[in-house]
């Protein structure tokens, strides 16, 4: 704590609250991508035509704007609509907009993961008299999962870079408490390279994760010479 005169504490914090946002938005964004997915493989016209321009809009806008839109958008809309100053919360506004980037591209995996699906075991399981949702449950969802893990994970290692990107908005993540760190104590580059040393930490534990859980997705697959 010596060597980071006093901020140890606060470069800690900041690095959990980095964590919370990347899982909240990493659930949320899973959640969001699967229903795009669903909506551009067996979605009706309208709602395919829905996912098509979500993922289209918001791959092409920079994170950084998306961030900023919501959150001062956010405040601009709430204002308005309740006739009082109301500020968005930074936290919230950063989840979401992240979870909004993350499910644009999940989309595009979850669908590409869908179509890769052999279409043969999913008429076997409907001439078993399996119903959709057992159906999804049992036989596309394991598969689908296959397929798309290693896809989710290049996500999720660039959605754990792109929390830092929040601190713009005033969120105490890591990125805005090494920045705090570094103008009072004028020593920036200890804590930039501590920030670093940190996000690279998160990275090289996530690399384990996922190469535990694509070993456990494909137990039992059988590869084709």
């Amino acid at each position: 704590m010596t060597l980071l005169q006093g901020f140890g504490d606060q470069i800690i914090a900041g690095a959990i609250t980095t964590l919370q946002v990347a899982l909240t938005s990493l659930v949320l964004g899973i959640a969001v991508g699967l229903c795009g997915a669903m909506a551009k493989v067996n979605g009706i016209g309208a709602l395919r035509w829905l996912a098509d321009g979500y993922t289209t809009i918001v791959r092409g806008i920079p994170e950084l704007l998306i961030i900023l839109i919501l959150y001062f958008g956010g405040t601009v809309a709430l204002t308005a609509l309740l006739g009082r100053y109301v500020e968005v919360d930074a936290f919230a506004a950063g989840v979401f907009a992240l979870t909004i980037v993350f499910g644009a591209y999940a989309t595009e995996v979850f669908r590409a993961a869908l179509l890769a699906v052999p279409r043969s075991q999913i008429e076997a399981a409907h001439a078993l008299a399996l119903s959709r949702a057992l159906t999804f449950r049992l036989v596309i969802l394991p598969q689908m999962w296959r397929y798309a893990l290693p896809g989710l994970g290049n996500l999720w290692l660039t959605l754990l870079k792109d929390t830092a990107l929040i601190s713009v908005v005033g969120l105490e993540d890591l990125m805005r408490k090494a920045s705090v760190a570094a103008g009072a104590t004028h020593d920036p580059l200890t804590f930039y390279l501590i920030a670093a040393a940190l996000y690279l930490t998160f990275t090289s534990v996530s690399l384990v994760g996922l190469a535990l859980l694509e070993q456990r997705a494909g137990r039992g697959v059988r590869i084709s010479e």
